[in-house]
C-alpha cells in the first residue's frame, strides 16, 4: 500500500502534557481521524481501518467498543434487503 506523508505542528511541549511517546500520540492521532471519517461516512469501515492501521475486524472491535455503530444500515434498508432475502 503507497502512503502519504502529512505534517501537523503541534506545541513542543504537548507530548509531555499528554504523557505519551510520540510514536503513541501518532497512533492516537490516526485512530481518531479514522473513526471521525467513518462516522461522517467519507470512508467506508475497510478503509477507516487502513487508516487507523487496524485489521477490519479490530476497527470493527475498537467502533463497538465506542458505542459506535459498525453498520449505516438503517430499518428500511434492513426490511428491503430481508424481503430480498425470500
Amino acid at each position: 500500500m503507497k502512503t502519504q506523508s502529512i505534517t501537523i505542528d503541534l506545541p513542543s511541549d504537548i507530548l509531555l502534557s499528554l504523557n505519551e511517546t510520540e510514536a503513541e500520540l501518532k497512533k492516537n492521532i490516526k485512530v481518531s481521524l479514522a473513526i471521525q471519517l467513518y462516522q461522517k461516512e467519507k470512508l467506508s469501515i475497510g478503509k477507516a481501518a487502513q487508516v487507523a492501521g487496524l485489521s477490519k475486524f479490530n476497527f470493527e472491535t475498537l467502533l463497538s467498543e465506542n458505542n459506535i455503530p459498525i453498520s449505516n444500515l438503517d430499518f428500511i434498508d434492513i426490511v428491503n434487503d430481508s424481503a430480498k432475502l425470500k
